[in-house]
C-alpha cells in the first residue's frame, strides 16, 4: 500500500517578510499615485492574490521559499506599476541597455505572471495528483496561458468602457497593436523558465522545503 504525499509546508520567516515588504510598499505608493482610477485598477488584483495566499498559508497550503520568492516579483513590480502607470515607470536604464524605444516595464512584469507556474507544479507534486511527468508540466503552462489571455480580455473590456486616460493607462500598449498577443507570450515565457527552474531544483530536495 503507498502512501499519499504530505502538503508541502513552509515553516521559514521568509514569506512573512515578504508579506511584510509587500505591505509596506502598498501602502508608500498609495499615496499620491500618478492616477487614482489607474491605481485602483491595478492593485486590486495584486491585493486578491496576496490575500488569496496567505489565506491558503494560514489554512497550510504553503510553498517553498523559493516560490514565494518567484511569486513575490509580481505583487512588488505590480504595485510599482500601479503607482506610476506601467509606461511611466523610470525604467530606462533597461531600456536603453536594450535599445527598446517602448517603456518595457509592464512586458517584464508579464513575464513575472508565469513564474506562478513554480508554485502550481509544486503544489501537484507536493499532493501527487498528477502521474504523468508531462501532464505535470503542462498543466500549470496551460493555467498561466488562459489566465494571460483572460487578463488581456479584462484589460480591452475595462478600456472600452473607461475610456480616456484611465482606459489608456490600463491597457498599456504604448501604440502597439500587438500588445495583447506579445504580453501572452512574456507570460507564457516565464511560466517556461519557472518549469524549466523546478525541473532542474526538483531533481535533489530543496533545503528549504519541509514536509509535515
Amino acid at each position: 500500500m503507498t502512501s499519499t504525499p504530505t502538503p508541502l509546508r513552509n515553516p521559514s520567516w521568509f514569506p512573512k517578510l515578504l508579506l511584510a515588504g509587500y505591505v509596506v510598499l502598498f501602502l508608500a505608493l498609495a499615496i499620491h499615485p500618478y492616477s487614482r482610477a489607474t491605481w485602483v485598477v491595478e492593485n486590486l488584483p495584486i491585493v486578491l492574490i496576496a490575500g488569496a495566499l496567505t489565506v491558503l498559508y494560514l489554512r497550510g497550503v504553503q510553498f517553498s521559499n523559493t516560490a514565494y520568492l518567484l511569486m513575490s516579483v509580481l505583487l512588488y513590480m505590480h504595485t510599482i506599476g500601479g503607482y506610476y502607470t506601467f509606461e511611466r515607470v523610470p525604467f530606462d536604464w533597461f531600456n536603453d541597455l536594450f535599445g527598446f524605444k517602448r517603456n518595457m516595464y509592464d512586458r517584464v512584469a508579464h513575464v513575472t505572471v508565469g513564474f506562478y507556474a513554480y508554485a502550481l507544479i509544486e503544489y501537484t507534486d507536493a499532493r501527487g495528483l498528477i502521474r504523468s511527468r508531462f501532464l505535470s508540466y503542462l498543466l500549470p503552462l496551460c493555467v498561466i496561458g488562459t489566465v494571460a489571455m483572460s487578463y488581456e480580455i479584462i484589460e480591452w473590456l475595462y478600456a472600452a468602457t473607461a475610456g480616456g486616460e484611465s482606459g489608456a493607462a490600463f491597457l498599456g500598449s504604448q501604440g502597439d497593436i500587438w500588445d495583447a498577443q506579445k504580453d501572452m507570450l512574456a507570460d507564457t515565457s516565464g511560466a517556461v523558465m519557472a518549469l524549466v527552474l523546478y525541473a532542474v531544483t526538483s531533481k535533489r530536495a530543496p533545503a528549504d522545503q519541509t514536509f509535515s
